[in-house]
């Protein structure tokens, strides 16, 4: 990991920016969330294809897919929850059903905006987008993915949704390179496996290695959500027989629910999941939640060495069971 720490936000509007100087069909739309999600410079660069709408996302959604339906590649970014529960309907009915070429980045996702409490956080998003026939869910971990990512979603032809946080994050990749869909192996090991997604992962990263001589892990890195790499979550867990699931993500639905679904037939392989209960998240700094959740690198560590220490105690967790 590299010492500098960039603004996910920023990275990933000055991606966009990027890339619209190169293809003239992207076009952004902002619900009063252009300047907060990174996106004020792509304003000032292009500014006949930044549109504002105010508070409206359900109808900034509408415009969206009607501007795919005329070509061009639209991209809204706002607030995770805003764009996900808020905007399930739209999203469900005018893009997945649609089938249309819309950019959906959620940011501030999981319980980044840790002060602004329940009602701004978005510990769902992954559940509820996975849940829409044809959709892409991504979470990319670094800001080397972040380019990445924003680069793979608007060559790819299909509804798009992205989380990002916005808590500062260190570089963990060596380059931008992005496949939807393809895991990176951040470390190779036979003891146990670890799956993580999205910004957690610089952290499960250092836990990782925190714990690098007691346990030998093999830890794979999903910037996609959905669909996932089964083929390598299916050989790493061949290997070792278990799993351990890491996310800023409820316990029910997300990236943990998806790999017990995976792994439901296979016989004698154990999972178990690092979320967030399935309750409302207070107000409080994000370290202190992160910290609370075992989501913070010292408590994902303990529960890493808990898992190996287990052995023969462990038991298989349904799909859809707590662990």
């Amino acid at each position: 990991m590299t010492g500098s720490l960039l603004d996910p936000r920023i990275t990933f509007g000055q991606a966009v920016a990027d890339a619209a100087a190169l293809d003239p069909k992207v076009v952004v739309l902002s619900a009063d969330s252009g300047g907060s999600s990174g996106l004020g410079g792509f304003a000032r660069s292009h500014p006949e294809r930044y549109l504002e709408f105010g508070i409206q996302e359900h109808g900034v959604t509408g415009v969206a897919s009607g501007l795919a339906t005329c070509g061009y590649v639209p991209v809204f970014c706002a607030i995770a929850p805003f764009v996900t529960c808020r905007n399930f309907e739209a999203f469900r009915n005018d893009l997945g059903y649609m089938r249309q070429n819309v950019k959906i980045v959620g940011r501030n996702g999981g319980f980044t905006y840790s002060d602004l409490g329940a009602t701004h956080h978005s510990l769902e998003d992954y559940a509820l987008m996975r849940m829409i026939p044809g959709v892409t869910v991504l979470a990319p971990q670094d800001p080397a993915e972040i380019r990445g990512a924003v680069t793979a979603m608007l060559a790819h032809e299909g509804p798009v949704y992205m989380r990002i946080g916005s808590e500062p994050l260190p570089e963990i990749f060596p380059d931008d390179s992005f496949v939807i869909g393809r895991a990176k192996r951040l470390r190779s090991g036979n003891d146990l496996t670890v799956v993580s997604t999205g910004y957690v992962t610089p952290r499960v990263l250092e836990a990782v290695d925190q714990v690098g001589a007691e346990v030998d892990v093999d830890l794979l890195g999903l910037g996609t959500v959905w669909p996932l790499d089964a083929e390598a979550i299916l050989d790493s867990a061949l290997r070792t027989s278990r799993v351990l699931t890491v996310e800023e993500h409820y316990l029910p639905g997300g990236l943990g629910s998806a790999v017990c679904e995976l792994l439901a037939g296979v016989p004698g392989v154990v999972v178990d999941r690092v979320a967030v209960p399935h309750d409302y998240v207070p107000s409080g700094r994000y370290d202190e939640l992160s910290a609370r959740f075992s989501l913070d690198p010292e408590g994902i560590a303990a529960r890493i060495r808990a898992f190996a220490a287990s052995g023969a105690r462990s038991r298989p967790v349904a799909p859809g069971v707590s662990g």
